[in-house]
């Protein structure tokens, strides 16, 4: 990198590109006609993490985009990272991603170096997912924005969507916590060296290891498909995505349920609480606290830096898992075997009041 660039200033400076208010969203997406074509098996309305398109009784496409501003200051690591978070949609449906087209933008008059680098970073993180890169679009911009759209494949029968947890399922979670709080206090000059670097790394961790544990879960199986609901936790926070699990579809058949979720039960990196202490918050933290706030009840022993963790934006974060309770000991047991970080942080409840309960 050209000595003296630091990314994340430039991101920084541009505003960050971050995810649209989750409100706005989804009230426009409310008003939206849906797809009538039969072979869309997954679409926008329950706000999956990738759309599912059926090509045979026995293939699917699975089909996700995703790129943001630089989080940190090396290049090589902004790709490898935006690569993972693209691919993590496609993991979260249980499919294996083929292929990808870059999205790219970049300042006119910004350094040559630092965009080879941050490709040559989503290159090799692509290549460990054996996914090929067929190529891309890119655009002249002030902001620096870097990340792809992901092809994958996957068996129509064994797709995992975000909705179906039920009432009694055991809740998993397969990364720490705290990318967000982590990765504005490196903006503000204030991270760590540590909780960088342990950020960085699961940031850099594909989710490939947890999904193919979760699989072959299913395979020797003996309940059938032990495994409701999945969602990779990424922009909308742990709790944002948990909201959209436990809204159900009822359209479909799949009830609404409640969540209850023990804080104290995640992996949290090093640092991040007293990264969120220190009042390194995100504007989308406070969207998604705003979005998601009313829909939690939180005890009066939640102290506040645990609570806007759990309203926090990942970036390439882990998957919550709602599993049959008979399957949760050999998921955790297979995860931690593939060499995931795993744990166990709730379960879910018949609907009540509240959507979400944390204590």
């Amino acid at each position: 990198m050209t000595e003296g660039v630091k990314l994340t200033s430039m991101a920084k400076a541009a505003g960050c590109a971050a995810k649209l208010n989750p409100a706005t969203l989804e009230a426009v997406l409310r008003k939206l006609p849906r797809p009538e074509d039969p072979n869309v098996l997954v679409g926008f309305d329950t706000n999956d993490d990738a759309g599912i398109y059926r090509i045979t009784d026995e293939l699917a496409l699975v089909q996700t985009v995703d790129f943001f501003t630089p989080i940190v200051d090396d290049p090589q690591l902004f790709g490898q990272i935006a690569a993972a978070n693209a691919l993590s949609d496609v993991y979260a449906m249980g499919g294996q991603p083929i292929s990808a087209l870059s999205v790219v933008g970049f300042p006119e008059k910004g350094d040559s170096e630092i965009l080879e680098q941050i490709i040559r970073g989503g290159l090799a993180k692509m290549a460990e997912a054996k996914c090929s890169v067929i190529g891309g679009h890119s655009i002249r911009n002030e902001d620096m924005l870097f990340g792809y759209a992901v092809t994958g494949i996957v068996n129509p029968n064994r797709v995992w969507r975000n909705v179906g947890a039920r009432t009694g399922d055991v809740l998993i979670f397969t990364k720490p916590l705290g990318t967000g709080v982590i990765t504005t206090a490196l903006k503000n000059d204030r991270a760590t060296p540590e909780s960088l670097a342990a950020a960085v790394r699961a940031m850099t961790t594909l989710n490939r290891s947890a999904a193919q544990a979760l699989q072959e879960l299913e395979n020797r199986s003996t309940l059938p498909r032990p495994i409701h609901a999945v969602t990779d936790v990424t922009g909308f926070s742990l709790l944002g995505h948990a909201r959209e699990m436990s809204l159900g579809d009822p359209t479909r058949g799949v009830v609404p349920v409640s969540f209850e979720i023990d804080h104290q039960a995640f992996d949290y990196f090093p640092g991040a609480v007293e990264a969120a202490r220190g009042g390194n918050l995100s504007g989308g933290l406070k969207n998604n606290r705003a979005f998601v706030g009313d829909c939690a009840v939180f005890d009066d022993g939640v102290v506040q830096e645990y609570q806007d963790l759990l309203f926090d934006p990942q970036t390439s974060g882990g998957l919550l898992v709602a599993i049959a309770p008979d399957a949760a000991d050999a998921a955790l047991a297979g995860l931690h075997g593939n060499g995931v970080t795993a744990r166990r942080v709730g379960r879910v409840i018949a609907r009540r009041s509240a959507l979400i309960f944390v204590h």
